[in-house]
Order: C-alpha cells, then sequence, then structure tokens
C-alpha cells in the first residue's frame, strides 16, 4: 500500500515537471493536465479505499470529466478565434 502511494507520487512529481517545461501546444497542456488528474485518482482511490470512501472518487471523476470538456471547448474556441494554439502567441487584451 504504501509502495503503491510512493509510486503515484513520483508519477504526479514526474508529470508537474512536464508541465512546467513543456507548455507551448494547448493541446499538449490539456493531456498533461489530465496524466496529472489520472495520478491524483489513483492517489485518492488508495486513501479513500482504506476507510470505505469509495463513493468520494466517483465524484472527483465526475468533475474530472467536466474539466476536460471545458479544456477541450476552450481549445475549441482559441483555435476558432486564433488560429493556432501556441501559448506564446496569445496576449491577454485579446480576451
Amino acid at each position: 500500500m504504501y509502495i503503491d502511494m510512493m509510486i503515484y507520487i513520483y508519477i504526479y512529481l514526474i508529470i508537474l515537471i512536464m508541465l512546467s517545461m513543456m507548455y507551448k501546444y494547448m493541446l499538449v497542456v490539456l493531456m498533461i493536465v489530465e496524466f496529472m488528474i489520472l495520478s491524483f485518482f489513483m492517489i485518492m482511490y488508495l486513501i479513500f479505499s482504506l476507510v470505505n470512501l469509495e463513493v468520494f472518487v466517483i465524484y472527483y471523476l465526475i468533475f474530472s470529466v467536466c474539466e476536460g470538456v471545458l479544456g477541450l471547448t476552450l481549445l475549441i474556441l482559441i483555435i476558432r478565434f486564433h488560429s493556432n494554439e501556441l501559448f506564446y502567441l496569445f496576449s491577454i487584451n485579446k480576451f
């Protein structure tokens, strides 16, 4: 149990490092965030399974699906209005 949690925490930290290094394209950032959500899901499942609260994990998955849909919608809108998904070409004044 303890070893599994440490593995998932290391995966979470590696994903955070990847997020800080690869932020040029929005689609890559969304994929890294989804991997981060999945690793956090595994950590939550390990913790909540000890106290028989797996129902809250289902709520977390529902909110993470909503987050994914909102991220893809934002990506579609940005591509439609700016015709690319590069972060460094965006200006805050345009939004």
